[in-house]
This record gives structure tokens, C-alpha cells and sequence, in this order.
């Protein structure tokens, strides 16, 4: 039996889930899914500046997980770019942190907002 998957810790949802190319028709191939920890990881080591270690202490993985995640996330973004296909930021494994939870850095959880995805049950 597989281990368990473990519930990546997001701090800030996306504004807004879907991009794309501006008067062009797409078809429904050419849709790159985003998932919301994938974001979470650009988010912080991309935007935020962090180092993996610290964005896996941020979101509760393993250093290995967020460069696995971090790799997949800059692939999809480059396809993204390249074939100017459509992204859609949805889904994934993550659990929105906590206001009261001890979060090491994390100052927006009073901004976020509830999306799309499999949430982990309180």
C-alpha cells in the first residue's frame, strides 16, 4: 500500500486561477493545470526570494518535495509561455495554514481566500 500523501501548507491563494493568450482561440488541448502548491512554490522562491529550505519549512515538505514541485511548476510555465497555451491554477494537494497556526514568515493568512482543490479536512 502507498504512503500516505502529505498536505502541502499554502499561505496564499492565487487572485486569479486562469491565464492566457488574448484573442487567439485555444482549444481545450492546449490547457497547462497549474496545481495551487505548484504556485505556492513559485510564489515563494521566485517572488518572495526564499531558498528551498526555507520554502519546505513554509509549506511543511521535505527540501526534495519542493524541488520536485518547484521543476514540475517552472516546466508547465514554460510551456505556458512558449506555445502561448492557457493556464489554469487548480487542484492539488495543500491545506490552507492556520492564523493561529505557528507558520515561520507567514503574514498572509488573513488575506487569503478559499479555492479550488482538495483541501485537507479540519
Amino acid at each position: 500500500m502507498p504512503r500516505p500523501r502529505k498536505w502541502r501548507r499554502v499561505c496564499d491563494l492565487p487572485q486569479r486561477t486562469s491565464y492566457g493568450p488574448i484573442g487567439v482561440d485555444v482549444g481545450s488541448n492546449d490547457i497547462v493545470y497549474l496545481t495551487v502548491d505548484e504556485y505556492e512554490t513559485i510564489r515563494l522562491i521566485d517572488l518572495e526570494g526564499l531558498q528551498q529550505e526555507e520554502c519546505s519549512v513554509r509549506m511543511n515538505v521535505a527540501r526534495t518535495t519542493v524541488q520536485r514541485i518547484y521543476n514540475d511548476a517552472r516546466m508547465k510555465l514554460a510551456q505556458f509561455l512558449v506555445n502561448g497555451s492557457i493556464l489554469k491554477i487548480e487542484g492539488g494537494d495543500y491545506k490552507l495554514c492556520d492564523e493561529n497556526e505557528d507558520t515561520p514568515g507567514c503574514g498572509k493568512c488573513a488575506r487569503r481566500r478559499f479555492g479550488q482543490g482538495r483541501q485537507m479536512q479540519p
